[in-house]
């Protein structure tokens, strides 16, 4: 079984305000996205910034062969996660709110708050060699700022500061409520639930909201413990980022540094069957203005995927 999680690039048909500006240029990104999908051959897609289901469906179409779609909701810019999936796609559920101990989050100078996800998680079930696997696609706040009135660029250093901050404190709290959802998902039956959150986390690998969604510490691929049995192995997640070849170990460009930012993260029914992790072709560098882009085909980000043996 190939799983796998990709953020697209707002994915819009062309002539609205984020999708490609030509029908030409909207052609060139599919035909990349789809090239690299067929490259991958994954059984299972956790996709991000998917703007038109219609152009998602376009995408499964040059792709090739048969494929299942579902979709969350999206967020004010029209963007969402989902799944693209040649297995059955069931026991969908989508996660938003905060937990309720967490209070909501400051987002702006004005002082408003939020209590949900900007964009919800969703949750499939696929079934393959006798095993239910429950998969959850999701898209945590971007490190990417945008300042009052749409602008990439902020009007002095305090305001960067200010933003950032309320950015992060989002994806904090995005992150403990995709990390809520898992321990519910998972009620301390991790040895025998097969489990995997993947998506665009918008942080590095040992970044405080990426490593908050493993659970309970200790026992990490490529750490002493990882082969001891651990009480916390019934709810932790592997973040299966070491087992990506180093040269290969980055997921986006940004400002001519590479990084990893799109994740994998397993139960520990899942994480002795990895075979593989590898990410695919793409990726081109970004800067703090995603609209430069606006015409470029495949994806800013590159795809990474991770294969199983189920037996």
């Amino acid at each position: 079984m190939a799983i796998g999680t990709w953020n697209l690039e707002n994915l819009f048909q062309p002539g609205g305000e984020a999708g490609p500006r030509t029908r030409d240029a909207y052609e060139a990104k599919l035909a990349a996205l789809a090239r690299t999908i067929q490259s991958l051959e994954p059984d299972v897609l956790a996709v991000q910034e998917v703007g038109d289901p219609d152009a998602l469906r376009e995408l499964a179409d040059r792709a090739g062969g048969d494929w299942e779609i579902e979709l969350a909701e999206p967020d004010t810019r029209g963007i969402r996660v989902g799944f693209l999936s040649r297995l059955a796609l069931a026991g969908l559920e989508e996660v938003a709110e905060f937990p309720g101990r967490l209070a909501p989050v400051q987002v702006d100078d004005d002082g408003r708050t939020t209590g949900r996800m900007g964009r919800p998680a969703l949750k499939s079930v696929v079934r393959t060699g006798g095993l239910d696997v429950t998969l959850v696609s999701c898209h945590l706040k971007s490190k990417l700022l945008t300042f009052p009135g749409g602008r990439f660029a902020p009007r002095d250093e305090d305001e960067r500061a200010r933003f950032a901050v309320y950015a992060l404190g989002r994806r904090a709290a995005e992150a403990a409520t995709v990390r809520e959802f898992a321990t519910r998902l998972l009620d301390g039956e991790g040895r025998r639930r097969a489990l995997a959150v993947l998506g665009d986390l918008n942080d590095e690998q040992y970044a405080a909201t990426t490593t908050l969604l493993q659970g309970p510490p200790g026992s990490e691929l490529h750490t002493p413990g990882f082969d001891r049995d651990d009480r916390g192995d019934g709810a932790r997640l592997w973040n299966l980022a070491p087992l990506i070849e180093e040269k290969h170990r980055f997921s986006r460009t940004y400002q001519g540094r590479r990084e990893l930012i799109d994740h994998i993260l397993v139960s520990h029914r899942l994480v002795g069957s990895v075979s593989a992790v590898v990410t695919g072709e793409g990726g081109d560098s970004v800067t703090d203005d995603p609209g430069e882009r606006r015409d470029a085909p495949g994806s800013d980000h590159r795809p990474v995927l991770a294969r199983l043996d189920l037996g």
